[in-house]
């Protein structure tokens, strides 16, 4: 390697740490991780700044000057060093933005992403398998010998408790389409910019139906259309202020594909992906306990998605067992300033009216619905023998 080659700096974004009896160092932008000698965190130090190589093997003239270059251009390869004749890599850039989040936001979000996903069999033999070396934690934490109060009933008479009570997660659907309408109060009753107000500082701020944290409002709402009557199948984004869906991309996967392993949510008519645009958190929060913010945020809005679709007569269900990169790269998206969290869908209930859920256990739950009528906000839902809600005319203007 000639000492007018190119010049040499330690990447931005390395972690390291012993893994088993293995010392690794890796780059959570690139998402690379590379057994290599502590020692070599030496080597990584000397290039704190861009130095040519001559710099290295003049410091290091004891050690072979072949095993020095090979040992150079394998950490360049494997973006631990970045190299002045050739450009940073996009992970790096985008990863660059994070700022004060890194590195403890960045190597959380890029090393929890593309997760293996088990199949429900695979999964009960490993429960199985658990049970054997110690009992599930206890799911509720007692005070032996606390003063108790004791509360008055909880009110379940009303509309707002019936919608509560009947939200489930559902794994079985009927083939009908979902009504364009009900899409349309899906999305605009989670997602969908209610008002606007001026803050004290001059900020324009939107108000939803969901809270977010500095009022940044850092999600954004993208809809796998498989059936809905009057829209195309595909990826479409959710312009929130003007109440528009926006196509993204004509392709139309199926939906386990976006949710490995989970065959049962292939019937589901919607798919609905909420996406983190980060800047707006970090603009305003320069602490990466900002970005615990950014996944609440998600979750508010999935639990109000669910609501309304349970009070709409359909059958909801959520779900984190994404295929991130696949997902991102279908919307277009790099996964570092804008990444995909969380993910909801909905179906038109089956003509039993049954809850189409099971637990991992086996058990098999009650029957929702049936012939008692449970009444929500501005019509009341029956399931029929048919399985098609029958609904009262709406007060609501959706």
């Amino acid at each position: 390697m000639a000492s007018a080659g190119p010049s040499f700096k330690r990447s931005s974004h390395l972690v390291s740490y012993w893994n088993g009896g293995h010392f690794v160092v890796h780059n959570y932008a690139t998402r690379t991780r590379t057994r290599v000698p502590p020692v070599v965190c030496e080597l990584l130090a000397f290039f704190a700044d861009w130095r040519p190589a001559a710099d290295l093997f003049a410091a290091y003239s004891h050690i072979d000057r072949r095993s020095l270059e090979r040992l150079l251009l394998l950490l360049a390869e494997r973006s631990l060093l970045q190299r002045s004749d050739r450009p940073v890599t996009a992970a790096d850039q985008a990863m660059d933005t994070w700022r004060d989040w890194n590195p403890a936001a960045g190597f959380f979000h890029n090393t929890t992403k593309d997760v293996r996903f088990f199949d429900l069999e695979t999964i009960a033999r490993v429960t199985r398998e658990k049970l054997k070396h110690g009992p599930l934690p206890p799911v509720l934490k007692p005070y032996t010998g606390a003063r108790r109060v004791r509360l008055p009933a909880v009110p379940l008479i009303g509309e707002f408790p019936a919608v509560l009570q009947a939200r489930r997660t559902w794994r079985r659907f009927a083939r009908r389409p979902l009504a364009l309408e009900d899409l349309s109060a899906l999305v605009g009753l989670t997602s969908g910019v209610q008002s606007w107000i001026v803050s004290v500082n001059g900020e324009k701020v939107a108000v939803k139906t969901s809270p977010s944290g500095g009022a940044r409002h850092s999600i954004e709402l993208y809809v796998l259309i498989r059936r809905v009557t009057g829209v195309r199948r595909g990826l479409y984004h959710y312009a929130p202020a003007d109440h528009q869906l926006q196509l993204v991309n004509r392709l139309a996967r199926p939906v386990d594909s976006y949710l490995p392993t989970q065959w049962w949510y292939r019937p589901a008519a919607a798919v609905f992906f909420w996406t983190a645009v980060f800047a707006r958190e970090q603009w305003r929060y320069s602490y990466p306990r900002a970005y615990r913010a950014v996944l609440i945020e998600a979750g508010h809005l999935c639990q109000t998605l669910c609501l309304t679709a349970t009070w709409l007569g359909l059958a909801p269900f959520c779900s984190m067992a994404l295929a991130d990169s696949r997902l991102e790269h279908d919307l277009r998206l790099d996964g570092i300033t804008e990444s995909v969290l969380y993910a909801a869908g909905v179906g038109t209930r089956p003509a039993d009216a049954a809850w189409g859920g099971r637990m991992l256990v086996g058990a098999r739950p009650a029957t929702i619905g049936g012939d008692q009528a449970k009444r929500f906000p501005g019509r009341t839902v029956i399931p029929s023998r048919s399985g098609r809600s029958k609904r009262t005319p709406s007060r609501r203007n959706h």
